[in-house]
């Protein structure tokens, strides 16, 4: 079996890894690449293989950086089954669609620039008629069901914990008389979530491939998350100012309206207006409200036994335009959740924009924001950032929590590791910005002293 390493190679953006196996190729992931415009139009729109040659594509998580290049794979020409949990299948159908007018969006855009020095209009990446058609290649089973997916692998889905749906690839190969177990990790869930359930440990594991978007580093202590949004939302409110919270449409956004939702009812946050303003922030909740089998035991017995964990009497979510644009005009205080939470797209823009200018006003970051992002820029502590081209002077109050990301840290990777079993022999260490990866490569080569241990390269080829 060959693995070549397409994507999230010391970056934690495109993931992408193609198995030839038993005279077959199967895509692990595929993800959108996103960074600087030109790089990133150029690795999303031509793969470095013929998608035409691609017999089956399995996908951990509906995150667009594992799921986005899809439609652009299958558009031009793959025409074999997509294989995820049935969460991940619903999740990722409404966030093609959005990616899809994010392309045409940007396309529009580039295109009026090209058009000002006499240049070519440029297509969209997709349309959302390519993102409906990848939908329909989409073949969705539950956890711990395997299934064979070409000849001599077979893929079964292990709980990561890290969103709803999201999964630990499990590809157990027979390759003639030999048979070998290969884990993909996916993205791991830090265990101990609000919403999901923890990340399932995995046995006798032969090869691991593992992420280590902060191999590095480690969050700030879970304990402590409930209170400092406390104390954050409710100085800010007492100030009259407003609470602006940049948060991903899938996880944060649901995770951050639950907490509010348990401050409220503790009486630890007075029962402002909260407002969830994006559309697929809106969608993705509704998602979530129809798997509870994703969930832990305690979010389950709360949907049961008392309410709707993602609804209460002061919160309004948002779907048209307009209604967003009436939140410009509200003098009162109130909490307003926006996508992305990088922002560097859809309405949390807006709204930075007119309120990031003032310095009654909170900006909470609640996930990672990669480099050369606005959310990037406006954490370095910049006093003045473009926002629509224009700069717009930071006087607003800026604060991140990392304890509600998605992400298991250095310690928690390292537990992670540890509860897998098997005579592991070689580890591949991917979705990592490079001083991520190849730390965590240092603490592999400290839990596991007789696996050879690699940090791949972008293009690089290994044999199992």
């Amino acid at each position: 079996m060959q693995i070549q390493f397409l994507g999230a190679t010391r970056t934690t953006t495109g993931s992408m890894y193609l198995f030839e196996v038993n005279g077959q190729r199967l895509l692990l992931e595929c993800g959108l690449f996103q960074g600087r415009r030109e790089e990133s139009r150029e690795r999303n729109c031509c793969f470095p293989f013929d998608p035409k040659t691609i017999d089956a594509v399995v996908l951990s998580h509906a995150h667009i950086d594992h799921c986005g290049n899809l439609p652009n794979l299958c558009r031009q020409g793959f025409e074999g089954s997509i294989y995820c949990t049935f969460a991940t299948r619903d999740l990722a159908a409404i966030m093609l669609e959005d990616s899809a007018e994010i392309q045409r969006a940007d396309a529009e855009f580039v295109s009026r620039q090209r058009g000002k020095k006499g240049l070519p209009p440029v297509e969209p990446l997709y349309t959302a008629a390519d993102a409906e058609k990848a939908v329909r290649q989409f073949v969705a089973l539950n956890y711990d069901r395997p299934i064979l997916v070409a000849d001599g692998v077979t893929v079964t889905f292990r709980d990561a914990g890290h969103i709803l749906g999201s999964a630990q690839v499990v590809l157990d190969v027979r390759e003639g008389e030999r048979k070998f177990r290969y884990l993909f990790s996916g993205d791991v869930g830090r265990g101990g979530d609000d919403v999901l359930r923890d990340p399932v440990a995995v046995e006798n594991v032969d090869y691991l491939q593992v992420e280590s978007t902060y191999g590095g580093r480690e969050h700030a202590p879970k304990t402590n998350a409930n209170e400092r949004v406390a104390l954050l939302v409710s100085e800010t409110l007492k100030q009259q100012g407003k609470v602006i919270i940049p948060a991903f449409s899938v996880g944060r956004t649901q995770q951050m309206v639950y907490t509010l939702h348990q401050l409220v009812l503790a009486g630890a946050v007075p029962p402002v207006p909260i407002f969830v303003d994006s559309p697929l922030s809106v969608n993705a909740t509704e998602v979530f409200r129809l798997h509870p089998e994703c969930f832990n035991d305690s979010i389950y017995k709360f949907l049961r036994e008392k309410e709707n964990p993602f609804g209460m009497a002061n919160l309004t979510y948002i779907r048209e335009l307009a209604q967003s644009m009436k939140l410009n005009t509200l003098k009162d205080p109130a909490i307003i959740i926006s996508a992305s939470g990088m922002c560097e797209a859809g309405r949390i823009r807006h709204h930075l924009k007119n309120h990031i200018g003032e310095a009654k006003n909170l900006v909470l970051f609640i996930g990672y924001c990669a480099e050369h992002t606005l959310g990037a820029q406006i954490l370095s502590g910049r006093p003045t950032v473009n926002i629509f081209g224009e700069p717009q002077t930071v006087r607003a109050r800026i604060a991140s929590l990392d304890s509600f990301s998605g992400h298991a840290d250095k310690h928690e990777l390292r537990r992670y590791v540890e509860a897998i079993t098997g005579d592991i022999k070689k580890c591949f260490v991917v979705h990592g910005e490079e001083s991520q990866a190849l730390a965590f490569g240092e603490t592999l080569r400290e839990l596991k002293p007789g696996a050879e241990i690699r940090v791949p390269e972008y293009k690089e080829t290994v044999t199992i």
